[in-house]
């Protein structure tokens, strides 16, 4: 699922780009990718490790700072937005070349752009761009001027293009020819992924000195935190691209000069039922998952405070809604957490017409109320979270079933053939504007989790999140830099 931390991966930005900037030639960083890659489209990304694989590899036109969430020019050295929010023009760096030696114009722009919007492409970052119906447009007056045009207004559109990695137009090489500062040289699925100093990287220091400083980065695929710590203690990686609250307590205890707690990110746990139409489960859950009501009530059911003191030892929140709190200009702080209530639960329910008969919980019907949540196999917070669901909706009278999936086999379920009741995985993000996560909440896009790629909206509160994000006011038109 797209979006990244903040906190885990602008910790790990910053802390890559001293270790890029600082680190003696020909040196190797090494640290731990959760699980393979699914892609190295950069396009196509939609899970963590490929997008560690893009940011390390892809060009982009233009950089969001994560210390200031300011815009800094990369491949573009100017950018400039239309007044309508439809538009935007860049002025490109000459004399920069893909990591196998093939210019680069705005011909790969427009290649790139072209294929990002094409609806067969089916790009999770090409969702966030999908303001209106009708075709986008490229207009290359010069190999180092673009002009991109929106059939309606795009928020915050300058600041997207941050995720939008360039393909090149004309390389045989097709994404392994890339504009960051390293390249995929080798990959051995479910063992490692080896990235090798891109030569043709146009960024140098102050000095004059070609970037990066590093020869190459080895990223080993390893799911087990444990193994990841003791790698770690031992000098055998680098560092950690994330922390585990108990991994964060354990070091804290030993080396707490080494650790710092930014407080929360913009990450968060989230539990969804399967309301898609032609799912292989029967009509009577179907009809439940659709229930606000029904949904309420487990929400209600659910100890929250609960499972950030057991599961992460209060190393989480309780969550208010899809905005963290660590998103100082969204979040609306007179917001509280969902209370953790029972009885309000069982009324919800019985106004749908469930029924408690002894320890079972019935639907209208005579149904018992059983379903299953899916998440993956090896994240320990995830199974203890879903367990801890278990025994909070035991108490009222439904009876949940725990799977556990490895992750290919989970996103096929949830993606694919739909054939899940409920899930819990984490989303993350990486953009503190709303717009970055049309992929999310727009009823047609794929990542709508829920329900995905609705040929229209099939609720009324659907229908007004559609309306609702695509009528987020334009940032207003200027000169980017």
């Amino acid at each position: 699922m797209k979006r990244r931390s903040i906190l885990a991966f602008l910790i790990f930005v910053l802390v890559l780009t001293r270790v890029l900037s600082y680190a003696q030639s020909g040196d190797e960083l090494r640290f731990y990718l959760r699980s393979d890659p699914k892609t190295f489209n950069p396009l196509l990304v939609a899970d963590d490790a490929s997008e560690t694989i893009r940011y390390l590899t892809g060009g982009v036109l233009v950089r969001v700072n994560r210390q200031t969430q300011q815009l800094q020019p990369e491949l573009a050295t100017a950018w400039k937005l239309s007044k309508d929010g439809k538009s935007i023009s860049f002025n490109l760096r000459e004399h920069v070349y893909f990591s196998d030696g093939t210019p680069f114009s705005a011909q790969d722009v427009a290649y790139t752009v072209q294929h990002l919007m094409d609806p067969a492409v089916h790009s999770p970052t090409g969702d966030s761009f999908r303001s209106g119906s009708g075709e986008v447009r490229t207009d290359v007056p010069s190999p180092n001027r673009i002009t991109i045009s929106f059939p309606a207004p795009v928020a915050g559109m300058d600041k997207l293009f941050d995720h939008v990695a360039v393909l090149s137009s004309r390389s045989p090489k097709q994404e392994m020819a890339v504009l960051g500062p390293f390249y995929v040289a080798d990959y051995k699925s479910g063992s490692y992924v080896l990235l090798k100093r891109n030569p043709n990287y146009w960024k140098r220091d102050s000095a004059g000195r070609q970037l990066p400083y590093l020869n190459s980065i080895r990223m080993d695929i390893q799911s087990n935190r444990d193994i990841e710590e003791l790698k770690f203690r031992r000098g055998e990686i680098d560092l950690v691209n994330s922390l585990d609250s108990e991994y964060y307590d354990r070091l804290a205890s030993t080396s707490a000069k080494l650790l710092h707690d930014a407080g929360p990110s913009l990450d968060s746990e989230q539990m969804w039922f399967n309301q898609v139409g032609n799912a292989p489960i029967p009509a009577y859950k179907k009809e439940w998952f659709r229930s606000t009501n029904f949904r309420r009530a487990i929400s209600l059911g659910i100890n929250r405070a609960d499972l950030c003191r057991v599961v992460f030892a209060l190393h989480a929140r309780p969550a208010v809604g899809p905005v963290s709190p660590a998103n100082k200009f969204w979040f609306n702080t007179k917001l509280q957490p969902q209370s953790f209530d029972p009885a309000s639960a069982l009324r919800f329910l019985q106004q749908d017409g469930f029924r408690r008969e002894g320890s079972t919980l019935r639907d209208r019907d005579g149904h018992p109320v059983e379903f299953s949540i899916i998440t993956n196999s090896g994240n320990k917070y995830r199974e203890r979270m879903t367990t801890m669901i278990q025994l909070d909706l035991g108490n009222l009278g439904i009876h949940v079933n725990v799977v556990t999936l490895d992750f290919p086999s989970l996103i096929e379920r949830i993606t694919q053939s739909f054939n899940y009741e409920a899930a819990l995985l984490g989303l993350v993000n990486d953009d503190l504007d709303p717009n970055a996560q049309m992929n999310v909440w727009l009823s047609s896009a794929e990542n709508h989790q829920w329900n995905p790629s609705e040929k229209s909206p099939e609720t009324n509160w659907e229908a007004e999140i559609d309306r609702l994000m695509r009528a987020q006011p334009d940032e207003g038109a200027g000169v980017g830099h």
